[in-house]
């Protein structure tokens, strides 16, 4: 028997979300249907508000919905450090440790030329704009310690050196192949507290 048409567009819908395979969402899609109609409600007016309302900070590039984001326009952070970050995940997560009081750029990804992800796509000219605005004195690259992730600090830290900004990385705390999205609190603390220059 075939699945209605509307559940089947559901169902793909979900599949969009990372590590939901076809079953999975196909199981999301008759839950909701099935037992929870008000929480798919809620789910659909919630995306739909996101989407609306949900934009990039004109300074930082992290998500808000507004032009610039709480933490740009939060006047008791350190403008002089700037913390690079690939995703807002991953900035929540550095903002959990309470150890950072600088500002962040949040790239929305890593190089990946096998992807097809160049400089452009990671927001490159912009960050280098905002680094060299003559307040930054020191650039924390906190992207993931993956094989993308080091080639992107890498890539970042030659073109920031290059203008005479001051960069560092974070520690090794963090695990290699990790990304900062899934590691604990505290051992992201310990990698802020102990980065080195680059």
């Amino acid at each position: 028997m075939k699945s209605p048409s509307s559940l089947e567009f559901l169902a793909e819908a979900l599949r969009r979300l990372p590590g939901v395979g076809p079953k999975s969402a196909q199981r999301m899609a008759y839950h909701l249907m099935q037992h929870d109609r008000e929480g798919a409600a809620m789910l659909g007016r919630a995306l739909n508000q996101a989407v609306e309302k949900v934009q990039h900070c004109a300074l930082c590039n992290t998500f808000t919905e507004h032009e610039v984001c709480e933490v740009c326009s939060n006047p008791e952070r350190d403008k002089t450090l700037l913390c690079v970050v690939e995703t807002p995940a991953d900035q929540l997560m550095i903002e959990q440790t309470m150890t950072y009081k600088g500002l962040y750029f949040v790239l929305m990804g890593h190089l990946s030329p096998l992807d097809g992800i160049g400089p452009k796509d990671i927001h490159l000219e912009k960050l280098i704009q905002r680094a060299s605005d003559g307040v930054v004195t020191e650039v924390v690259l906190a992207t993931n310690f993956t094989n993308e992730g080091e080639a992107t600090a890498h890539y970042i830290s030659e073109n920031l050196k290059a203008r005479g900004l001051k960069v560092s990385r974070l520690a090794r705390g963090v695990p290699v192949g990790g990304e900062l999205e899934y590691v604990d609190a505290g051992t992201i603390a310990r990698a802020m507290l102990d980065r080195r220059a680059t």
